[in-house]
C-alpha cells in the first residue's frame, strides 16, 4: 500500500518592518504588499507636506503595530470618508484608510527601510500634479554646499539687433 501523502507545511510569509521618524511607532506587514502607487491628491500633499506621497497597500489583516500603538493618533475626514493615522510624538503619517476599501490599509513607502516587493506603478490624482514638482531636469552641484544640487536657469536667447 502506498504511503499517505503528508501535508506540506505552510510557509510563513516574510515580514517587512517600518517605523515613524522618532521610532516610537513600529509596525510590520506581510510581504509583498498588494500594490504601490504615487498619490498626487491635495489631501495627501497637505498631510505629508510634499508634492506627492508614495504608498504601499496591504490587507488590514496583514498589518501589525509591533510597538507604540499608544503613540498613534487618528484624523478622520468625514467629507472624504478617510482616516489618516499619525505618530503623536513626531507627526509622521503612519497609515491612510478609505471607507470604500475597508479591508485595505495604505502605508507611506518611505517608512520602510528595506525593499517591499512592489514597485509603484500607479498614479492617483495625476490631474492634480503641481507645476513646481521636480520632473527630471538636469541638476548641477551647488558650489560650497556639499550634497545640494540645483537646476540652472535656462539661458535667454540673445536679442538680435538689426544693423543699419
Amino acid at each position: 500500500m502506498p504511503e499517505p501523502k503528508q501535508k506540506r507545511a505552510m510557509s510563513q510569509p516574510a515580514q517587512i518592518a517600518g517605523r515613524c521618524l522618532c521610532g516610537a511607532v513600529r509596525f510590520e506587514i506581510d510581504a509583498p504588499p498588494f500594490w504601490a502607487w504615487h498619490d498626487h491628491t491635495r489631501a495627501t500633499r497637505m498631510a505629508h507636506g510634499a508634492a506627492y506621497a508614495t504608498y504601499v497597500g496591504s490587507w488590514c489583516k496583514r498589518f501589525r503595530v509591533t510597538d507604540g500603538a499608544d503613540h498613534i493618533t487618528r484624523y478622520e475626514d468625514r467629507e472624504a470618508n478617510t482616516v489618516r493615522s499619525f505618530c503623536k510624538r513626531c507627526g509622521t503619517p503612519i497609515a491612510y484608510e478609505r471607507a470604500r476599501s475597508p479591508h485595505m490599509i495604505n502605508i507611506p513607502r518611505a517608512l520602510f527601510a528595506s525593499r517591499t516587493g512592489r514597485q509603484p506603478l500607479y498614479h492617483v490624482g495625476i490631474d492634480e500634479v503641481q507645476e513646481w514638482i521636480y520632473t527630471g531636469e538636469a541638476l548641477r552641484p551647488l558650489k560650497g554646499f556639499p550634497g545640494v544640487v540645483w537646476e540652472r536657469p535656462r539661458r535667454k536667447k540673445a536679442k538680435e539687433f538689426p544693423f543699419a
